[in-house]
């Protein structure tokens, strides 16, 4: 299996996620982790498995990370399983106001997801949120474990 996981990150947790899953798929190939900001359109071809995460940022994917697959020619993922995951504050940590927001906008992994599917991609999981114990950080207990959880159930899709 050839996979790429193309990750954004503003805090180094989101790229600690994507490290955990690039090293959980490593057993089943050929996996490459790189920042959105380094992605190449050539690092698509040939691809079996393609993971895209970003932290939320307003209720949606990082501007880079939207801008990077806003690049992806149609149908250029098709063949390609495809994957996505976010960073983002736990609901009981959200002031009430934003747990509306995010209800009616929902986080980066979802959009993600679909836009990825758009391009021609088959989802290979659903789309799977990483918790940050606060907007800089770190990242909840256990949660690098489920990122490795989560990317072994992905191999075996």
């Amino acid at each position: 299996m050839k996979a790429l996981i193309v990750y954004d990150s503003f805090f180094g947790n989101t790229e600690q996620v994507a490290q955990a899953i690039g090293k959980a798929l490593a057993a089943a190939g050929e996996v490459q982790v790189v920042r959105v900001s380094e992605a190449q359109p050539a690092q698509l071809a040939g691809l079996d498995l393609l993971v895209a995460g970003s932290p939320t940022r307003g209720f949606r994917p990082s501007p880079l990370t939207s801008r990077w697959m806003g690049g992806i020619p149609l149908n250029a993922l098709q063949g390609v399983k495809v994957a996505a995951f976010d960073t983002r504050i736990p609901w009981e940590k959200m002031p009430w106001f934003l747990r509306g927001m995010a209800r009616m906008f929902g986080f980066a992994a979802p959009a993600i997801s679909a836009r990825l599917q758009r391009k021609g991609g088959t989802l290979a999981a659903a789309p799977e949120g990483f918790y940050v114990r606060d907007t800089k950080g770190p990242l909840a207990d256990g949660e690098l474990e489920r990122a490795a959880a989560w990317a072994k159930q992905i191999a075996g899709a």
